[in-house]
């Protein structure tokens, strides 16, 4: 247990040093809250009762879809992985680290918007902030979901570069975060409502944690977690 918590310490501190996963996780979220918060506030003054809720959304996607699959097929794709069998070490760890490592950074940036959208734009708080953050854990979780999912399965990084924004833009704009979902033709709703994104918005507004913004989450995680353990095994045998 000891040297599980060392790996993921390790793994965490390593991603300080990435560029990609600072870019991605810290940077350019960061930079589009600033931004875009102050633009949406004074357009619609309305959205500062959800705006914490957007930026959220899009900083989670962000990091999880477009930040750590590079990190996985780095390790998965390449050599790294007979470093682990010849030390013993479960193939899986990598996975397992990157997959917590990447949970913190997206929980550390989604506690500074809660902390400074306040302040900056007059944004409102979650009314209920145990379930907000139950909410933001379960959609982090089942966003890295799907970026291993990416990560693991799509070989070359050319394509995974291509594969991630496209399901990283439709996120986006679809499950909105940029304007009332209701504007959408119906069957671009439909489509916003495969990712998990529109599901994560709803269930952290307030009085949205319920299991009909649930179940879709969640099924999404486990169905996550059979496609990597597939994957492991298969990479186990090579």
């Amino acid at each position: 247990m000891n040297s599980f918590l060392y790996g993921v310490a390790l793994q965490w501190k390593l991603d300080l040093r990435s560029k990609s996963l600072l870019v991605t996780c810290y940077i350019v979220p960061l930079i589009f809250f600033l931004l875009m918060g102050g633009i949406f506030t004074s357009v619609m003054p309305e959205m500062g009762s959800t705006l914490i809720q957007s930026m959220i959304v899009m900083s989670v996607s962000m990091g999880a879809l477009i930040g750590l699959p590079p990190s996985l097929i780095e390790t998965y794709g390449s050599d790294i992985k007979k470093v682990y069998k010849a030390n013993g070490v479960p193939i899986y760890s990598g996975l397992v680290t990157m997959f917590l490592s990447a949970f913190v950074h997206l929980m550390v940036t989604c506690i500074v918007i809660v902390l400074l959208a306040p302040i900056l734009f007059e944004a409102t708080l979650p009314t209920q902030l145990p379930f907000f953050f139950l909410a933001l854990a379960i959609y982090i979780t089942s966003s890295l979901g799907i970026g291993s999912v990416l990560g693991l399965t799509v070989k070359n990084q050319a394509k995974l570069t291509m594969v991630a924004q496209l399901v990283f833009l439709p996120s986006i704009m679809l499950s909105g975060i940029m304007f009332p979902i209701d504007l959408l033709p119906d069957f671009l709703e439909a489509i916003g409502r495969i990712f998990p994104a529109s599901w994560g918005y709803r269930l952290m507004l307030d009085n949205g944690f319920c299991f009909e913004n649930l179940w879709y989450l969640i099924v999404i995680f486990f169905a996550a977690v059979i496609v990597c353990g597939i994957v492991m095994k298969k990479q186990k045998e090579k």
